[in-house]
């Protein structure tokens, strides 16, 4: 009897356990469902595809990093891959904006990779960046291996810095390009109350803010074609932007 009731306490025991063990595997699955999604966001640095470098600092205008981002880290319609986009800046620690957003930079100017596109936002104080020598040679030596350099604001100032586009035309913010042509005046500065985005060669330059929406869909449609550019103009619903009425 006694040899019977061991048998039986010992089989309930081994039942509990698996029950326990099942149920905490259970809920172990169904918290990491419903909370952990970052690699389905994660996109594979992939040595093959172009880069797409996007440059930072402390009291950058977030609209510029997110613009560039935006248009060029979305897939074609088949959901395919087509961009590198990377973040860098003089050091591994949090960016802060303008705004306040706080942004981790993928890569440090002494680590990072090649470069197809290297684009130069801006701050509303730009007097630390221009005389900042690791951002100002940063771009110098990207300026040697990339296909098209990009700023985009105030950005500018730190293409004069870098004198990597003398002779060539350029636009920054609206009521920026008197100051800008006379701190380098070797660049020619654009009217930049008429003009909100120039190209010449390499080099491309918009107004800014928002209308960094507009070089970074200018490029991208310059390194793919017009159906792509409208896809992700579609993507972002530019369109509901553009003919918004109250």
């Amino acid at each position: 009897m006694l040899k019977i009731l061991s048998i039986l306490s010992i089989a309930l025991l081994l039942t509990s356990c698996n029950t326990q063990s099942k149920k905490t595997e259970v809920a172990t699955q169904e918290n990491t469902t419903s909370t952990d999604t970052l690699t389905k966001h994660l996109k594979p640095f992939n040595t093959e595809l172009p880069t797409i470098g996007l440059l930072m600092y402390n009291g950058v205008l977030q609209s510029e990093v997110v613009a560039t981002s935006d248009v060029f880290a979305k897939p074609t319609e088949a959901g395919e891959q087509l961009f590198n986009v990377i973040t860098i800046a003089e050091t591994t620690n949090p960016i802060t904006t303008e705004e306040g957003l706080h942004l981790v930079p993928d890569y440090t100017v002494e680590n990072c990779p090649k470069l197809t596109a290297l684009f130069v936002p801006s701050a509303y104080d730009m007097y630390a960046q221009v005389h900042n020598e690791a951002l100002v040679n940063f771009i110098k030596q990207k300026n040697e291996e990339t296909q098209y350099t990009v700023s985009n604001c105030a950005g500018a100032q730190l293409i004069g810095a870098s004198g990597i586009a003398k002779g060539h035309k350029i636009v920054t913010y609206i009521g920026g390009g008197t100051q800008l042509q006379k701190d380098y005046p070797e660049l020619l500065v654009q009217n930049d109350s008429l003009v909100t985005f120039a190209e010449d060669g390499k080099f491309l330059s918009s107004n800014g803010n928002l209308a960094s929406y507009i070089s970074a869909l200018e490029l991208l449609e310059k390194m793919t074609d017009a159906h792509h550019r409208e896809f992700v103009e579609s993507y972002l619903y530019l369109d509901r932007l553009q003919n918004w009425e109250r």
